[in-house]
């Protein structure tokens, strides 16, 4: 007997491989999985801009790297004796503006080059729910602790989310015309919006996406969310706090992440640098000894190897570790 439902995913049309390259924008989902791909070698651009969480925010801030039109002074504000921008998340916050400035265009021009030449999209929607600045109607990415009282509190609709991201991706293409877009939604949930208010919440997302990938071609979607919701419904799958997936969880959606964009080349290459990462990152006892600088000697040949074959792999890290 089956004890659960499994969600059924068709093979991609077209893998993802080391040659391509990807910009990743999104929720904290986003950053598990564009981490992990990052931690493989594969060329990745993970939230050029911090974890960002509403469809909004995200589309804001792929126009502004479209636009390649740098931070000005009057984008960023003091609060709490940090430096910030409503585009960017808190990680980038500074203690001057200089420094936040510097920081935050060195970033966006990084990734506004990136994203020109760019094979994929990988699109992490976590919440419909926005905050909009009361002074200006602006939706921000972050309210940087500033209070309540300067925000209204919203829910975007369908239509607008599928209205702006028609005309966003129409940019893209225009831009860069061999750009393919997987959106995901991400199965954490967020329980402040109360159960009723992020299930309102994830279902307006599902249904935009649905809609975006029905207008445009080039867009298709994972189901993250239904992975963890139907097929993982279980609280074991969640980590303490019970809204979180557990890492057994993560690693189980990259699987079938794996399952529907990698191929068996792909996989295998995989398999290849994790072994090599991980050796690399390994602590010996004594790493004075005969033996270490052996075992250094083979893993450096190793990579030399498997560089020659793949050119376009970074062992930089894992070099500089064994040197």
């Amino acid at each position: 007997m089956n004890f659960r439902t499994e969600i059924k995913i068709e093979r991609a049309k077209q893998d993802i491989c080391h040659r391509n390259k990807i910009v990743s924008f999104g929720s904290c989902f986003s950053e598990n999985i564009g981490e992990r791909l990052a931690s493989l070698k594969f060329d990745i651009l993970v939230n050029p801009f911090g974890i960002l969480y509403n469809p909004e925010s995200i589309r804001v801030s792929a126009e502004r790297l479209m636009d390649g039109s740098p931070l000005s002074e009057k984008e960023i504000f003091e609060n709490q004796g940090l430096w910030h921008s409503f585009l960017h998340h808190s990680r980038f916050s500074k203690t001057s503006p200089d420094e936040f400035l510097a920081n935050a265009n060195a970033a966006m021009a990084n990734a506004s080059a990136f994203l020109k030449s760019s094979d994929l999209l990988l699109i992490t929607f976590g919440t419909a729910w926005v905050y909009r600045l009361k002074e200006s109607g602006s939706i921000v990415s972050n309210c940087h602790k500033l209070p309540d009282n300067l925000f209204f509190r919203e829910r975007l609709s369908v239509d607008e989310i599928v209205k702006n991201y028609n005309s966003l991706l129409s940019s893209l293409n225009r831009l860069n015309p061999s750009l393919r877009v997987i959106f995901t939604v991400s199965p954490i949930r967020h329980w402040k919006d109360g159960a009723n208010g992020n299930q309102l919440s994830k279902s307006t997302l599902l249904l935009a996406i649905e809609e975006i990938c029905k207008c445009n071609s080039n867009c298709e979607y994972f189901p993250a969310y239904e992975i963890l919701m139907d097929e993982l419904r279980d609280y074991r799958f969640y980590a303490d706090d019970m809204l979180h997936p557990s890492s057994t969880a993560v690693e189980y959606i990259w699987e079938r992440f794996s399952d529907c964009y990698f191929s068996d080349e792909t996989k295998g290459l995989i398999k290849e640098i994790a072994k090599i990462s991980a050796s690399a990152n390994h602590r010996p006892f004594n790493s004075d000894n005969e033996r270490h600088a052996i075992f250094k000697k083979n893993l450096l040949a190793q990579i030399e190897k498997l560089s020659a074959k793949h050119p376009n792999l970074d062992f930089a890290q894992e070099i500089e570790r064994l040197s």
